[in-house]
């Protein structure tokens, strides 16, 4: 091939000038010279630089069509900028200046994330240049989802959310019933009817079923006993054979008799998982006595980890250290983890610890970690040896708004969380993504792992949410407390 084609084909590709000889003459153009026939130009290798211009970091109340702007530079030429909000496409432009539209009303309103990048003809991209905002109006889901506030009314006071592979829900009501969901209706015979202490925070606080249910068929409940004159009130977790949708009659094992309960009814915890290593993982709280969140002899303020029969696995991170139910302790530090969540397939736990005067925090679940309370809350006072939380949001606005840790996200209690699959009818960019809901604020946010846990407004509902589930039909599933909101995509 001659020189010039190869000149021309190296333009194309790399949009740079070749100083190659295309004439047969001169002292580079004839076939003994030094024509350069078989030199081909330097690799680009340059990345672009973009910064995102439109909308300005910390913009509030944005509403309508929104215009996105950006500038970009090359050392050749930048031949395409992208923009995104909330990691999903929204536009691109190959001339500049650099620019594209979204529509404000298609997000759920709140916090939003603006992103831009630039591309070169060499298939370099460059970082991405990203604007922290918050949309308004009154949207409560994205365009492109559906929201079914009754799709299972009729609940009280639920609290915890379990669903069988046979897509039967099994729902947890704080007054002492598991509920049984079952081909469009509630049934109106419960599972099992315990007899509770419901008093302030009390009560049916946690349920699950057996990684192989129905195979298995054990179901497992947290919950306060109020044992008058026979004892002190404490919460239990027990388990309970299913036959059909009904308890078998005196089919309660007993797994675990937690301590005595001060007068206070608050801060018990309540949500029980398995985990992907088949071990029972329950949440407790400190019963408003702080001091016990860093006692390794109590496992109040704690993450416990359980074999299911309720016996403690070896392998726990303190069982050699502590004595009798201490041996439990798997993670410690905490104030009130009424809810956390589960990955599948990847065991990893996030664990939402509800907070007392500044913050709500999602933690990551590490065997032996110190989540810092009551020394440390949410970023706060993070020192040596604290696991600092992976996301954290204000009970009120931070100066200016959306400046620091959470953004524009504030609320009071966060109440709830699940991973999306890795699949599933969300579109691909949900994948993975952690969702978290605000019991006080009644907002659904979700943490984007692809953008570095980046937050963002998803939806809101009008019940109080307590609970979340992924449904085997790829649906959100939120648990209020009056009945069953669900989310999907068509």
């Amino acid at each position: 091939m001659g020189a010039c084609s190869t000149a021309r084909r190296w333009m194309l590709v790399f949009a740079a000038p070749l100083l190659l000889n295309c004439g047969g003459g001169g002292s580079g153009g004839g076939s003994g010279g030094a024509s350069g026939e078989n030199e081909i130009g330097p690799t680009d290798t340059t990345a672009p630089q973009v910064t995102l211009t439109a909308p300005v970091n910390l913009a509030i109340d944005l509403t309508g069509t929104l215009a996105l702007g950006a500038v970009a530079t090359d050392n050749i030429a930048v031949t395409r900028v992208e923009f995104e909000v909330d990691g999903l496409g929204a536009g691109t432009d190959d001339t500049a200046p650099f620019a594209a539209s979204v529509n404000t009303a298609e997000y759920a309103a709140g916090q939003h994330v603006v992103r831009a990048r630039a591309r070169d003809a060499a298939g370099n991209v460059s970082a991405w240049s990203a604007a922290t905002v918050k949309f308004g109006g009154s949207t409560s889901v994205p365009a492109g989802f559906t929201k079914n506030e009754r799709f299972i009314s009729g609940l009280s006071q639920a609290t915890a959310l379990a669903q069988a592979p046979d897509g039967r829900l099994f729902i947890a009501e704080q007054g002492g019933a598991v509920r049984v969901y079952k081909a469009g209706g509630l049934l109106l015979q419960p599972f099992v009817r315990l007899a509770v202490d419901a008093s302030g925070e009390r009560g049916l606080i946690g349920l699950t079923l057996h990684p192989n249910f129905p195979a298995t068929p054990h179901v497992f409940a947290h919950y306060t006993v109020n044992a008058g004159a026979a004892g002190a009130t404490h919460n239990r977790i027990s388990r309970f054979t299913a036959q059909g949708d009904e308890a078998m009659a005196s089919s309660e094992l007993v797994l675990v008799e937690l301590p005595p309960l001060s007068a206070a009814t608050n801060h018990n915890g309540g949500a029980l998982h398995f985990g992907a290593d088949g071990k029972l993982y329950v949440g407790v709280g400190e019963n408003a006595d702080p001091s016990k969140s860093q006692d390794l002899r109590s496992p109040l303020g704690k993450l416990l980890r359980f074999n299911d029969d309720g016996s403690i696995p070896a392998d726990n991170p303190f069982f050699a250290a502590q004595q009798g139910l201490a041996r439990a302790v798997w993670a410690y530090g905490l104030r009130n983890p009424f809810s956390f969540a589960v990955q599948p397939l990847t065991g990893r736990i996030h664990i939402n610890d509800a907070g007392a005067n500044t913050w709500e925090e999602i933690n990551v679940g590490v065997a032996g970690a110190n989540f810092g309370w009551p020394g440390s809350e949410g970023p706060d006072n993070v020192g040596a040896g604290i696991a600092a939380p992976l996301f954290a949001y204000r009970h009120s606005d931070a100066a200016p708004p959306g400046s620091g840790p959470g953004g524009f996200f504030t609320g009071f209690a966060i109440a709830g969380g699940t991973f999306y699959p890795a699949t599933g009818v969300f579109p691909a960019p949900y994948h993975s993504n952690y969702f978290f809901a605000d019991f006080g604020r009644r907002f659904i946010g979700r943490l984007d792992p692809a953008n570095g846990n980046a937050a963002y407004a998803f939806a809101s509902i009008s019940d109080a949410p307590v609970d979340m589930r992924v449904g085997i039909d790829g649906a959100l599933l939120v648990l209020g407390r009056a009945g069953v909101t669900r989310i999907s995509s068509p």
